[in-house]
């Protein structure tokens, strides 16, 4: 029996480790932390095997959502600005949403034409469709990209999380399946009560949270109330059956503009910053090492075929919502250029989500070895391949560019 102690050691080398190669090789961390879990996945010394079974442990929905999603929402929505929020709001909510729809309607209707059983293939078009957008951001943070873009981008993956998941859920109770009006209506109606009801209790923690904090007067408490408002909002959503992530997400950002952007103490805000921070860089680790500890590089060995196919219509799907949408006029205050359209494509990769909520399917569903296989390669090439390439475009189009004009035509 391996103790907590070995396990958490192995777990705090493995981030040490990845962090030093990520920085002398100039690669995006989380790219390094999914070759290095696939690697080590294979090992078998006891503090690694301690390891990869507490991922193992995190393979169920409830858990990993629960526990390491809503630190990495927060955090990201709290360094967002309202201006820069309500610029991109209309074009990211309408990707979050309607591109999801249309991505998982695209891989489904394909891969169904092209042989796939359509049970089967409307899975894993839901299962693939909500994007991840830690490796984005982190290669965001080694170029000087336009704020609006990396606001975009992240407000996207932080709402389309909470779309994928309810399209999952409609998809598994089989109303897509259903052609009747009411069907449809409830499936609607259904989608509209999770999105509203995770915006209205989001809205509601972080006041509350906001009229405490007035009372407050060092950075720990501060801290802990941050804490209490991010895993306060998801749990009380999710009691309601409401969207926990879309409550997280709005949380984040209501407090971030009304308490952390004008706060008094400057120490204050920093410490609190500094910690999320911190805690974000931590569920970061967790997310992509379990992206590469749950890969089981023999098994997609014998589905080579299927992935590539699969990962090809991922993207064909990708470029038939974000093209259209971005390209509908005032989409985003100051337009879309064409390199922003560009980065939107390659940045929409697909990570830890997906693979929590594929490891999280009964093994009972038709078709489940090939959709496990098809998720977990499809992930696992979207890092690795889009990664760099979206490195070295974002390089090579932005260089030392920081922001967009606030008015005006924008660049193409």
């Amino acid at each position: 029996m391996v103790s907590t102690e070995l396990v958490i050691s192995a777990f705090l080398a493995i981030s040490l480790i990845a962090t030093v190669v990520s920085r002398r090789t100039k690669t995006p961390y989380t790219i390094v932390l999914v070759v290095t879990g696939i690697i080590l996945a294979t090992a078998s010394t006891p503090e690694l095997a301690g390891v990869g079974q507490l991922f193992q442990n995190l393979r169920t929905e409830g858990i990993f959502v629960g526990l390491i999603l809503p630190p990495l929402l927060f955090e990201s929505m709290m360094s967002i600005r309202t201006e820069e929020f309500r610029a991109v709001s209309g074009a990211a909510i309408v990707l979050a949403t309607g591109g999801v729809v249309v991505a998982t309607l695209v891989v489904g209707i394909i891969l169904g034409l092209a042989g796939l059983p359509t049970a089967t293939a409307f899975l894993f078009a839901a299962l693939i469709a909500p994007t991840d957008v830690a490796t984005v951001l982190e290669v965001f943070n080694r170029t000087a990209v336009p704020s609006r873009l990396s606001t975009l981008m992240e407000t996207e993956a932080v709402f389309n999380d909470a779309t994928g998941i309810t399209v999952l859920t409609v998809i598994l109770s089989g109303l897509v399946a259903s052609t009747s009006g009411l069907a449809i209506l409830g499936v609607v109606g259904n989608g509209v009560f999770l999105l509203g009801g995770g915006v209205l209790v989001g809205l509601g923690v972080a006041w509350g949270a906001r009229q405490l904090q007035r009372e407050i007067q060092d950075s720990l408490s501060q801290i802990v109330l941050t804490m209490a408002a991010t895993y306060g909002s998801y749990a009380v959503a999710t009691t309601l059956g409401v969207s926990g992530l879309i409550a997280v997400a709005v949380a984040g950002l209501f407090y971030g503009n009304t308490v952390l952007f004008r706060i008094g103490r400057k120490d204050i805000e920093a410490a609190t910053r500094e910690f999320w921070s911190i805690l974000a860089f931590f569920a970061n680790t967790v997310a992509f090492l379990f992206i590469g500890f749950s890969t089981n590089i023999l098994s997609l060995g014998g589905s080579v075929a299927f992935i590539l196919v699969a990962y090809c219509v991922v993207m064909l799907s990708r470029a038939a919502s974000v093209y259209p949408i971005l390209s509908v006029p005032r989409m985003v205050v100051g337009g879309v250029p064409n390199s922003w359209k560009n980065v939107a494509l390659l940045g929409g990769m697909r990570g830890a989500l997906s693979i929590a909520l594929v490891a999280s399917l009964p093994s009972s569903l038709p078709g489940y070895a090939i959709v496990v296989n098809m998720t977990f390669g499809v992930a696992v090439i979207s890092v690795l391949l889009q990664g760099p390439i979206l490195a070295a475009y974002v390089k090579r189009s932005f260089g030392r560019q920081q922001t967009l004009p606030e008015s005006g035509a924008a660049p193409s």
